[in-house]
């Protein structure tokens, strides 16, 4: 029988190669007979990736704007049906266009902000929100999208933490899967399915300052041991394309990197899709000094493995002559070409174009009942309660409650960055959220209290020349204060909705200080004057510096923008209709003095001593953070038992089993986040004071107890070394369990090769 069984399972093996080997065949054959047809331009025309004809050079001299160009084949991707109809119908050779689009959390049912959604600590929701963003943006035409944004992220300053999943390279690699899951399905070719681009590739992150499109250094070895992993697991995950970052690395920026696109995505990984260019990220190479003119750029870009120039026109520009004059080889205009033929052919465009515009589809699944009810869902189990001292929290849905502050009333903020697709008029508000739960049963009042901020500076900092410039009004200002004052007098408990508005987050919305803004922090003051409780929802893109808030408010929620259901999932926590179970995937610091600050640091040879002066420590606040990795609480209690292990020492290829009871303490249902985390103290190269490597979330009613397990292996030994080989070294190797990255049990055991 065990014979048979491996027979089969070989059969099925060899089935699915033969499968595999003739539908490459075929899609190498008809793309074999395509490019022999393409002249110089048309092949140039599919590197280019162009929503309008801006600069685009004319090339044959008869174009008279974007559809003549599309209508010649000098354009690749472009969106709008008529785009595609054009090029299908009316161009020499047919060939249907890409139509990317930033689908990033949900396309018009909008989910949180990505960051949010990780804190959930829930592939599967992660993965089905990727999958309905899918299937709705594929009715519109879309078949391709600019996500996941999978960049490891450990400055809050930088505005664009809101689009990943946080700090940690395990727990990246995890979200980055999901998504690629969710957005390609099984099968690229079927109508529902988008292409994924992992982006920002590579170490888009960490640049310099927190400052966006800033300039990173770092060694390979923090490459490849932290900041590289989310991107070759989204690949070993199958994404079809990628997106080159604006940032050097290694002093050279990303887009012309031939070692970063070549060497490390093609060889070292295996990637077989195609890679495009950021937003003229190749025509800004001139700026990092890496080229005198457009030609010289795209020269450096092609050859470095760069297939597709967004929005730049710099390769159907220049190649053209660069070819003439040997700069560049057929051979590489050629291969960049056929990686973006291959890419539509996988979708399907060749046999069916118009498949991704389907309005009668679009019809029953944009927005529906279901999508929206999954939309609830996200937003109340991405919410991570941060403090709950004196049990203000849940809720009563009785009594008088007052909702303040400037983003309780906003439909718009709730959507988050890169929202552009999300149906405003669809959005709940937190006060609308919190009406609808609550019912009749409880008098719900409002009041602003103040405007996101009295700064001029942040006020009229992306004013466009001939914009009104925007003066702060002291007097409105307390007018509005005085008012809010006024109605949190009338309520038993307020509501204090604090934070960011959507376009401080995001893209070009770094902050220098990343606390409450001023005018925000003077109403929360006034209000707890009052002597009400007062409950402090945050709703922001990116970990705020809050110790003035912890040590004076009893309970702060994080909301995050928690997209079109974030009203209904808010008040859902708030009045304990869920219990909040989300964990924070990044570290809040105290003060930006911090920064940059994450779990996974490294041991220094003079660790903090109060009591020695000559430690590493500052001088004016505690080197820990406000609220660590990890981190989020219940309204129950969840006690651990000790750690059980099946041994303490192992070799080789042994497997660690490691059992630990948690068990509920408190009176309600919850569900806890069981983290699992090692560290290597003696190795060839300094390790991090510790690891992510698993997690487990359990849910367990008053009074019950389960026992988690984790099973350990070798593979979550491995490390790269300082000959960048990914390997285990022999010793003792301590593991922790606990509720977050500091609150843990430890256990040691010796693993010998």
């Amino acid at each position: 029988m065990k014979k048979s069984g491996h027979l089969t399972l070989l059969c099925v093996l060899f089935l699915m190669s033969w499968q595999v080997f003739a539908q490459d065949a075929k899609m190498n054959a008809f793309i074999d007979s395509l490019m022999s047809r393409m002249t110089l331009a048309e092949k140039l025309g599919q590197l280019n990736l162009s929503s309008g004809v801006g600069n685009l050079p004319v090339v044959t001299g008869e174009s008279d704007g974007k559809e003549a160009y599309v209508r010649q084949g000098l354009i690749g991707a472009s969106a709008g049906l008529k785009n595609e109809q054009i090029a299908v119908k009316e161009s020499r050779l047919g060939i249907p266009l890409l139509s990317g689009r930033d689908v990033i959390h949900g396309y018009q049912t909008t989910f949180p902000i990505p960051l949010a959604m990780a804190c959930m600590w829930d592939m599967k929701l992660v993965e089905k929100s990727a999958r309905i963003a899918a299937i709705e943006a594929s009715t519109r035409g879309i078949n391709w999208t600019y996500s996941p944004m999978v960049d490891i992220a450990r400055d809050p300053r930088w505005g664009r933490v809101a689009e990943g999943a946080g700090e940690d390279p395990w727990y990246g690699e995890q979200v980055a899967k999901a998504y690629v899951r969710g957005y390609q399905g099984d099968d690229l070719s079927k109508k529902n399915t988008i292409m994924a681009c992992v982006k920002h590739f590579a170490m888009y992150g960490a640049g310099e300052a927190g400052r966006d499109y800033n300039t990173v250094d770092m060694s390979r070895l923090r490459m490849y041991n932290v900041y590289l992993r989310p991107y070759r697991a989204a690949v070993e995950a199958g994404a079809g394309s990628v997106m080159s970052s604006f940032n050097v690395v290694d002093f050279i920026p990303s887009s012309g990197n031939r070692w970063l696109l070549t060497d490390v995505l093609r060889k070292q990984w295996g990637f077989q899709g195609f890679v495009v260019s950021d937003y003229t990220a190749i025509n800004e190479m001139i700026q990092h000094g890496m080229g005198a003119d457009t030609e010289s750029v795209a020269v450096l870009a092609l050859k470095a493995g760069l297939d597709m120039d967004m929005m730049g026109q710099a390769y159907i520009g220049t190649l053209s002559q660069a070819l003439k004059e040997g700069k560049v080889t057929q051979d590489e205009i050629d291969q960049a070409c056929r990686r973006v033929l291959e890419a539509k052919y996988k979708l399907g465009l060749f046999d069916k174009p118009f498949q991704y515009f389907d309005k009668h589809r679009a019809e029953k699944v944009i927005l529906s009942k279901e999508h929206l009810r999954i939309a609830r869902e996200i937003a109340k189990r991405s919410i991570v309660l941060l403090k709950n001292d004196n049990h203000i929290l849940p809720l009563k849905k009785s009594g008088t409650i007052a909702v303040i502050g400037p983003l309780a009333y906003t439909r718009t903020d709730m959507l988050g960055a890169w929202a552009a697709t999300g149906d405003t008029s669809k959005v709940v508000s937190i006060l609308e959220g919190i009406k609808n739960v609550a019912g009749k049963k409880a008098k719900v009042l409002y009041a602003p209290g103040s405007g996101f901020t009295d700064d001029p500076y942040l006020l009229n900092v992306n004013r466009k020349k001939g914009e009104k410039y925007y003066v702060p009004d002291p007097e409105k200002t307390r007018k509005m204060r005085e008012e809010a004052v006024r109605t949190a007098g009338k309520a038993d408990v307020v509501v204090m909705v604090l934070g960011e508005p959507r376009k401080w987050s995001g893209e070009a919305a770094s902050r220098s200080d990343i606390g409450i803004p001023e005018c925000q922090r003077e109403l929360l003051k006034a209000v707890l004057e009052t002597g009400r409780k007062v409950v402090l929802v945050l709703v922001n893109g990116r970990p705020l510096t809050l110790p003035w808030e912890d040590a004076h408010v009893d309970a702060i929620i994080e909301a995050w923008h928690g997209g079109t259901e974030a009203g209904n999932g808010l008040a859902d926590v708030l009045f304990g209709d869920y219990n909040p179970s989300g964990k924070l995937t990044i570290t809040f610091p105290r003060n930006v003095g911090q920064i940059p600050i994450y779990y996974n640091h490294y041991h220094t040879g003079r660790p903090m001593d109060p009591s020695n002066k000559f430690t590493s420590k500052y001088l004016d606040i505690p080197n820990e953070p406000l609220y660590p990795f990890g981190y989020g609480l219940s309204y129950t209690t969840f006690g651990y038992g000790d750690i059980k292990l099946n041994k303490t020492r192992l070799q080789g290829n042994d497997s660690l089993i490691l059992t630990i009871p948690v068990t509920n303490t408190g009176k309600v249902k919850g569900e806890e986040v069981v983290q699992m985390y090692i560290q290597d103290p003696v190795a060839s190269i300094s390790r991090p004071v510790k690891e992510l490597k698993n997690f487990r979330k359990i849910s367990l009613q008053p009074g019950e107890t389960k026992m988690v397990r984790f099973t350990i292996t070798p593979a979550d030994l491995k490390f790269y070394n300082s000959q960048l080989v990914y390997d285990w070294e022999s010793g003792d190797f301590n593991i922790f369990v606990g509720s977050n990255s500091q609150d843990v049990q430890e256990v040691t055991v010796t693993w010998m090769k």
